[in-house]
């Protein structure tokens, strides 16, 4: 998995941009909660999504940036959390064990 920092508010205007190019992913993350390194080592045990771009946050060190992306693209904030943005909206949320890849690359397309 090559997960790409999110770590500027900034980064959250490109991500709009380029999901209009390809599915973008964001998840959200808090390391000191046991079921957020479950749900991303599976993850990470999976093959990613085809042309899927995958953003991690981490929650404690970047909480401004979490709820700006709960502001922006309209969604209650959960740790974890996936987020699925396409065409500068998030068209798809999943928090806790309801995080998998095989759901994540259907709802992206791919």
């Amino acid at each position: 998995m090559n997960w790409i920092a999110l770590t500027d508010e900034q980064q959250i205007e490109q991500i709009k941009e380029q999901s209009k190019q390809q599915p973008i992913v964001i998840f959200k993350h808090s390391t000191r909660c046991s079921i957020s390194s479950m749900a991303k080592n599976r993850l990470e045990r999976e093959v990613p999504a085809n042309n899927v771009s995958f953003y991690y946050l981490d929650l404690l060190r970047y909480r401004p940036i979490s709820n700006k992306i709960a502001e922006d693209f309209h969604v209650h904030h959960q740790s974890p959390q996936v987020l699925l943005i396409k065409n500068g909206e998030c068209t798809y949320e999943e928090n806790h064990n309801g995080i998998n890849m095989q759901e994540i690359a259907e709802q992206a397309g791919v």
